[in-house]
């Protein structure tokens, strides 16, 4: 009887130590009903914003890009900035070498080999040219360039960038004002 309690509780310590975070994360997820952000494709969000009008937030990453990586598993799997994101924008993740054309604004874009690899039209086109990933790319209810962020963004920035583009706060408050005056409400300061 000693022994079955001992192999009991070596199992149950060893299993409390195999769950690695993302684990459970994705556990809490799950047992919330809480979802990462609910990326749809250019032509859903397309169709979408014809149907209600909102606001786009458009990851613009690369396959091989460990920071955007970093980025889908940190910050867009935050379940209360997940929900915010999922709510106030049509979120949608772009690979900035896809190879497949692509419909903005009457125009059609397209992949352009460059070297081993190349880059999309659209990418370059709503980047300024300015290829440097992951960038988030906000744009207005008519489909309009907000501001584009470069670079990684833990949680915590996060939630201050996509407040301020969705409550509409850059069309009348100063960035570094905004920035100073907000306090977190999503994500706490961990």
């Amino acid at each position: 009887m000693k022994r079955i309690s001992v192999i009991l509780t070596v199992l149950l310590i060893g299993s409390s130590f195999s769950f690695t975070p993302a684990q459970h994360t994705q556990k809490l997820l799950q047992q919330d009903n809480i979802e990462a952000v609910k990326w749809l494709s250019w032509e859903e969000a397309m169709a979408l914003s014809q149907k209600e009008k909102k606001k786009i937030l458009l990851n613009v990453y690369t396959e091989w890009c460990g920071w955007c990586k970093r980025m889908d598993k940190a910050t867009f799997q935050e379940p209360n900035l997940a929900r915010y994101i999922n709510d106030h924008f049509y979120p949608v993740k772009f690979d900035a070498e896809q190879r497949a054309e692509m419909e903005y604004k009457g125009k059609t874009y397209k992949y352009v080999k460059n070297g081993q690899r190349g880059y999309h039209e659209l990418a370059a086109e709503l980047l300024k040219g300015r290829l440097s990933f992951p960038t988030v790319v906000f744009l207005d209810e008519d489909m309009d360039v907000i501001q584009s962020i470069v670079g990684y963004k833990t949680p915590q920035q996060f939630e201050r960038i996509a407040t301020y583009f969705a409550g509409g706060h850059y069309k009348k408050t100063p960035w570094s004002t905004y920035q100073a005056a907000y306090r977190p409400v999503l994500v706490s300061d961990e």
